[in-house]
């Protein structure tokens, strides 16, 4: 093993004698089955701050910090709120889009080559997603749409509205990212 034989040594000691061990380290162990006590107790829901508290109504003088460090070195964790988002339901059965600039994202000069992919963006009243038409030569959005749903109407609405803006002579090669949506 690349570690010094000192090190091995002190370790072995520690194990087999836990009075060896530092400060920090003894509060951890008498912690550590207070927080999976007080955890269980409560479904398994508490995350830090809640533990934490509980932990100081119950007369454990701990710091908040020191709580999730255990909580995260030891795999506890609370319920996360709300309701995962999932935007894209793949169809392994179905062809991938054709790849028509074959990964190569550079233009020679301005409205050869747009590239265009869509995401959601949190609000306050939910969830909207957002279009962008990016021009790969100025790395710059000449497009864009935001939209309650995730429709294919949307990503189209960007598409003209960078057409009309842009006005290119030829049209550009337009590399759009599919996503399939169930629903």
């Amino acid at each position: 093993m690349p570690i010094a034989p000192s090190t091995y040594f002190d370790h072995q000691a520690k194990r087999a004698d836990p009075g060896l061990l530092s400060a920090r380290a003894k509060r951890d162990a008498l912690l550590l089955p207070e927080i999976r006590r007080v955890h269980k107790a409560h479904f398994e829901v508490y995350g830090a701050q809640k533990l934490w508290r509980h932990l100081g109504r119950e007369g454990f003088s701990v710091a908040r910090c020191t709580v999730a460090r255990l909580m995260r070195a030891n795999g506890i964790e609370g319920a996360v709120r709300g309701k995962p988002l999932r935007t894209t339901f793949s169809d392994k059965a179905a062809p991938c889009p054709k790849d028509h600039v074959n990964r190569q994202f550079q233009a020679a000069a301005p409205n050869r080559l747009w590239v265009s992919d869509f995401t959601h963006v949190s609000t306050w009243t939910g969830f909207v997603y957002v279009a962008f038409i990016i021009d790969a030569f100025s790395r710059r959005i000449v497009g864009w749409r935001v939209s309650r749903t995730a429709h294919t109407g949307f990503v189209l609405d960007a598409l003209e509205q960078a057409l009309h803006d842009r006005r290119p002579r030829c049209p550009p090669t337009i590399k759009l990212r599919e996503q399939r949506q169930s629903g």
